[in-house]
C-alpha cells in the first residue's frame, strides 16, 4: 500500500514536469514530497564547483508553479562532486560514478520509507532505461508520469516555456541535462564544450584525472583530447506533440 509519493527533483525540464504532473494527479491524495538532492550552488567564486547557480532560480521558479515547497537534501559528509572524487579517489568506470552513488543513491536510501511511491522523470524515449532501474530497484515502487503519457524530452521543454518557466542556464548554453558542471559521465564532445564554457573545471577535472591515474571518458585523458573530436548538440529541441498538448490540458485545469 502507498503511505507516501515522493517525487525526485533534478532541477532538470523531464523531472520538473514529471513532479508537477504527479502533483497534479494526486490532489493531496496522500502525503508527497518533492525531493532535491542538493550537490552544491557552482558559481566563478567556488571555482564551479556543482551545479550552475542558476538551479537554484529554476528551483524556485519551479517550486512557485508546483505550489509545494522542495526539500533540499545535503549529504553529511560531501558538498559537491569534486569532494567525493578527491575522498573516495574514483573517477567513473565499470562501478558507475561515485558521484551518484554518494550524492543520490545514499541520500535517497537514507530519504525513503517503506511504501513510498517514488515519482522519477523518465521520459517516452527512456522506457529500457526506466525499466532497468526499476529492474536494479526492485524493492522499491516507481512511478513514471511522463512515460504513462508518452511524452518527450522536447515535450517537456515546451510545456516549461508555455508556463514562461526559463529553462536553466545549461540548456541555455546547449547542455542537453542540467547535471554538475564537468560531469565525469560526458563524453569526448560534451568534454570539449566543458573545455569551451568552463576552462576552470575541464583542468581541474584534467588534474584529478592525472592523479588517479584514470581517465572519465574512454581512450583518452582530458589533457590529450584533440579539441573538435566528439559531437554535442548546440541547443536543446523544443516541440510539442499531440501529447504535449493533452498534458498542457491535464496542468491548466488542475486544482491544487
Amino acid at each position: 500500500m502507498t503511505n507516501r509519493i515522493v517525487c525526485w527533483f533534478s532541477c532538470g525540464a523531464t523531472s520538473a514536469i514529471a513532479c508537477k504532473l504527479a502533483i497534479t494527479e494526486n490532489k493531496g491524495k496522500l502525503p508527497l514530497e518533492v525531493v532535491y538532492n542538493h550537490v552544491g550552488w557552482a558559481t566563478p567564486d567556488n571555482e564551479w564547483r556543482g551545479e550552475h547557480i542558476d538551479s537554484k532560480r529554476f528551483l524556485e521558479d519551479c517550486q512557485r508553479w508546483f505550489g509545494v515547497k522542495v526539500q533540499l537534501l545535503t549529504h553529511p559528509k560531501y558538498s559537491n562532486v569534486d569532494d567525493v572524487i578527491e575522498a573516495e579517489r574514483y573517477l567513473n568506470g565499470v562501478r558507475g560514478a561515485k558521484c551518484t552513488q554518494q550524492l543520490k543513491i545514499k541520500q535517497r536510501l537514507a530519504f525513503q520509507k517503506p511504501g513510498d511511491l517514488h515519482v522519477y522523470g523518465f521520459d517516452a524515449s527512456e522506457t529500457d532505461r526506466a525499466f532497468d532501474f526499476r529492474q536494479r530497484n526492485s524493492d522499491i515502487s516507481v512511478w513514471t508520469p511522463l512515460i504513462e503519457r508518452n511524452l518527450t524530452k522536447p515535450d517537456c521543454l515546451a510545456l516549461l516555456k508555455e508556463q514562461a518557466i526559463e529553462l536553466p542556464m545549461m540548456y541555455q548554453l546547449g547542455y542537453r541535462n542540467n547535471n554538475c558542471i564537468g560531469c565525469v559521465k560526458g563524453g569526448k564532445g560534451y568534454w570539449n564544450k566543458i573545455r569551451e564554457d568552463f576552462p576552470e573545471v575541464f583542468a581541474r577535472r584534467g588534474l584529478q584525472e592525472k592523479a588517479l591515474g584514470r581517465s572519465c571518458i574512454k581512450g583518452t585523458f582530458l589533457q590529450d583530447l584533440p579539441r573538435g573530436v566528439g559531437r554535442y548538440k548546440s541547443e536543446p529541441d523544443i516541440s510539442c506533440t499531440g501529447d504535449c498538448v493533452n498534458a498542457q490540458v491535464e496542468l491548466d485545469n488542475c486544482e491544487i
